[in-house]
């Protein structure tokens, strides 16, 4: 078989287990990257293509997102069909032709056209690079080697943010598109470096029944007994099918379902890519000039890859529900800081220094957690099914809210124009749930198998 035999072949090239993680999670680099470099041309496209806040938040600042959401509702299943790496490498040409599109676009539609097909990218690689990363990971490292993408999350995002402020006047009017069209460089090198990972061991069996080949992958990947792994997942594969109740919305998933929505969904109700995405403008509404808006902006992305290092160290240690909790309490002093400085017109200094607070406690809590999560509490028959629903959750309200946000932000025409307190103190209000529902509902899942999770939160029928 042609497959096995390539795949045979990258497991032999030398590559290590963190080798082959890290290139599957530089797709997270590029979803980072693409998810902040729009705030860079946010102000400069408003001018350009003058437009109400809801075309601009519709076609401009959301379309992005609209594609992601059609990406991780679909993505799970070519993930499925033709497997972790063809999906991996597909992901990166998207990446790139939506790089190019974006930056040569004459007009808001064409514009939009190529955002939304990099965001069909990022929604599929949320769905299959995670899964990879889980699959091909031992129970000891896999919180750690599934943090990674949410690292190189970070690491493009603070990578985004210089890169907008080093563009900022080298192309006069036509900045933006400099700083669109230099994704394009990772996005190709990424797309050659996935050539050389092997394809998913848990897949091989699945699908292909190739045991062999997923043994010799096993091996190489220095993988403790791997032929008692293989036989594993061969008879979680067959309990699984003998099983009634197969459908994926059966109620013998309903626990890991809802544990998948709830956590996607405070993920977004942070507010973290409302703040993202609208971070320049945000300085601005607080003071800053335009330029030391977008300089401050990298002190943004700077913390949050400081601290997505503590949640790196830290999620095979104290476990992802800790992470949640401590984030969780961050998340409500750092929102409710935020909006009080807009109340009584703090300094920027204060405001800036609330934000980095927020981004921190983002970072080693949901941050860190929401991606490893998701992609280990479901079962090897339904992994990427159970991904693709989590991203999609995760991507709906984020599209949602970016969506909604120039309606409450505008400075002219938003409800919340005058002062946009009341946007951070509901996001503070949503943070106390999610404190609520770790405490009561989240399972702790750091060092435990695959297969001894889907024993513990599978429902038997």
């Amino acid at each position: 078989m042609q497959l096995s035999s390539n795949d045979a072949s990258a497991a032999k090239g030398g590559v290590s287990l963190f080798g082959i993680s890290l290139i599957a999670a530089l797709a997270g680099f590029i979803f980072g990257f693409d998810t902040v470099v729009i705030s860079g041309a946010n102000l400069p496209i408003k001018e350009l293509w003058p437009s109400s806040p809801l075309f601009h938040g519709f076609f401009i600042m959301s379309m992005a997102l609209w594609g992601t959401v059609i990406g991780s509702i679909f993505g799970g299943m070519p993930t499925e069909v033709y497997g972790r790496k063809k999906v991996l490498f597909w992901i990166g040409i998207l990446f790139s032709v939506s790089a190019f599109g974006s930056a040569l676009a004459q007009d808001p539609y064409t514009f939009s056209f190529f955002r939304f097909i990099g965001g069909v990218g990022i929604g599929v690689s949320s769905v299959t690079a995670p899964t990879y990363i889980s699959e091909i990971s031992t129970p000891a490292t896999r919180g750690r080697l599934g943090a990674m993408y949410q690292f190189n999350i970070v690491l493009g995002v603070l990578i985004a943010f210089l890169s907008n402020y080093f563009f900022k006047g080298v192309g006069g009017e036509n900045d933006w598109r400099w700083m669109l069209g230099i994704m394009a460089l990772p996005s190709l090198i990424y797309t050659a470096m996935v050539i050389k990972i092997p394809e998913s061991p848990r897949w091989l069996i699945a699908r292909k029944k190739d045991n062999k080949t997923a043994i010799t992958i096993m091996q190489k990947l220095g993988i403790q007994n791997p032929e008692e792994e293989a036989s594993a997942i061969s008879e979680s594969l067959r309990h699984e099918n003998q099983s009634k109740g197969k459908g994926f919305f059966s109620a013998k998933y309903s626990r890991i379902i809802w544990l998948a929505f709830m956590v996607a969904f405070f993920n977004q109700w942070s507010g973290i890519n409302f703040v993202l995405y609208y971070a320049p403008e945000i300085l601005e509404r607080a003071g800053l000039g335009a330029k030391e808006s977008l300089f401050n902006s990298i002190a943004i992305g700077g913390s949050n890859l400081l601290f997505t290092f503590v949640g790196l160290y830290l999620i095979d240690r104290v476990g992802r529900r800790m992470l949640l909790i401590i984030g969780s309490f961050g998340y409500i002093l750092s929102l409710s800081m935020v909006a009080y400085a807009f109340y009584v017109g703090s300094s920027p200094s204060f405001l800036l220094f609330s934000l980095l607070l927020f981004i921190g406690a983002h970072a080693m809590g949901q941050g860190a957690v929401i991606w490893v999560f998701i992609s280990e509490i479901f079962p090897n028959k339904v992994r990427a099914l159970g991904q693709s629903f989590g991203a999609s959750v995760h991507w709906v309200f984020a599209a949602i809210i970016t969506l909604i946000t120039p309606i409450f932000l505008d400075e002219k025409d938003g409800i919340f124009g005058q002062n946009p307190w009341p946007i951070f103190a509901f996001f503070a209000f949503m943070m106390v749930l999610q404190l609520v529902w770790v405490l009561t509902a989240m399972p702790e899942t750091k060092g435990v198998s695959l297969e001894e999770l889907e024993k513990k939160l599978v429902k038997e029928e």
